[in-house]
């Protein structure tokens, strides 16, 4: 069982920059894939990026890839996502999720919310205009 735990989110204008976290409790944290999702009112829940178990392969989304960067810290139980130059179509509740898959490799596989076993509750973030 793995708990998890964002922060980070808030209210940002425009071009402007967050720092999302994901705290995993439980054991084992460096086996599970992470990754990072968002919903924004009335829309499906979509890929945002993934990072494999030792944080060498990284995955995005086309609408985030150059703006984002997926991190994480075996050591701390913690997966991080910077993002910059934000925009206000990233308006939306992220949500970080860990997946027991042991098979396929990030960036062909683990962009499916179908593919992840744990959720965290979700952290808001809204850009300004």
């Amino acid at each position: 069982q793995v708990q998890l735990v964002e922060s980070g989110g808030g209210l940002v204008q425009a071009g402007g920059s967050l720092r999302l976290s994901c705290a995993a409790s439980g054991r084992a944290f460096s086996t599970y894939v992470m990754g990072w999702f968002r919903q924004a009112p009335g829309k499906e829940r979509e890929f945002v990026s993934a990072i494999n178990r030792s944080g060498v392969i990284t995955d995005y989304a086309d609408s985030v890839k150059g703006r984002f960067t997926i991190s994480r810290d075996n050591a701390k139980n913690t997966v991080y996502l910077q993002m910059n130059s934000l925009e206000p179509e990233d308006t939306a509740l992220y949500y970080c999720a860990a997946s027991m898959m042991v098979y396929g490799s990030v960036g062909i596989r683990y962009r499916s919310s179908t593919e992840y076993t744990y959720w965290g509750q979700g952290t808001q973030v809204t850009v300004s205009s």
